[in-house]
């Protein structure tokens, strides 16, 4: 159950991220904002998800959800907003653990959602944003970018997971059509809310490198996104009615 009279949820799913949860929390704690948390674990072997329980118990506005291995980073976000639906939040933002979506940003995101159903944290408003970043994450990056905005027409930063939606704006059902459970749930979730004429918005945002620990992306989750997009291009020429509910 929610706590009582709170109508945003921040979602933040973990995986070998010890060294950053607590830090993360306070900083979001010191946002001074009406905010419930929810942490989802992945079975993490370095003890994040203790120190998720820990900070639970201590914290009735923080809950967690267990999970029994890693299942995707796009699994992870579906299951995080069907959660929120479940509890009838308003309003969801999703950000990493890893600091490289600063907590600052949150308040702007709130405000910048009075007009809009989704709001996006873009790294390609500002200069330099990646600055931090080496060139071969750089390099996926941009590719990403380009790609779905020549095959899926989207102008929007669509790979990223730092967003806020307005779930009593968006239509559950729409998170039903998403097929992918990798990092190519980003792109594709955000493509079917897009076509399905809902407000987007794109506020600019710096991406430093990771805090602590390392990449989760493998070549195996830039292959599937690469077939997932070149599928859902598939999808928006030859049957682009299965995405619009």
């Amino acid at each position: 159950m929610n706590s009582k009279n709170q109508e945003i949820l921040i979602f933040i799913p973990t995986y070998n991220e010890v060294e950053n949860v607590g830090s993360i929390f306070n900083q979001i704690k010191t946002l001074n904002i009406k905010a419930d948390i929810l942490f989802l674990d992945d079975n993490s072997p370095d003890g994040t998800g203790e120190k998720i329980d820990k900070i639970v118990e201590n914290n009735s506005t923080v809950f967690a959800i267990h999970r029994l291995g890693k299942l995707g980073i796009g699994s992870a976000h579906l299951a995080g907003i069907k959660w929120a639906y479940s509890k009838k939040y308003k309003t969801l933002i999703t950000m990493d653990c890893d600091f490289t979506h600063s907590p600052t940003y949150i308040k702007d995101f709130i405000l910048n959602s009075e007009n809009y159903d989704i709001v996006i944290g873009s790294r390609f408003l500002q200069k330099d944003s990646l600055s931090s970043w080496n060139l071969f994450r750089k390099f996926l990056t941009y590719l990403g970018h380009s790609l779905t905005l020549i095959l899926l027409g989207m102008p929007y930063d669509a790979s990223g997971a730092f967003r806020l939606y307005k779930l009593d704006k968006i239509k559950k059902g729409i998170f039903d059509l998403v097929n992918s459970k990798s990092y190519s749930f980003f792109f594709e979730s955000l493509f079917i809310l897009h076509i399905n004429k809902y407000k987007i918005k794109e506020i600019p945002t710096e991406l430093p490198a990771r805090a602590y620990g390392n990449s989760k992306m493998t070549f195996k989750d830039i292959r599937v996104s690469i077939f997932l997009l070149l599928k859902t291009f598939k999808r928006k020429l030859l049957n682009k009615q299965s995405l619009i509910i």
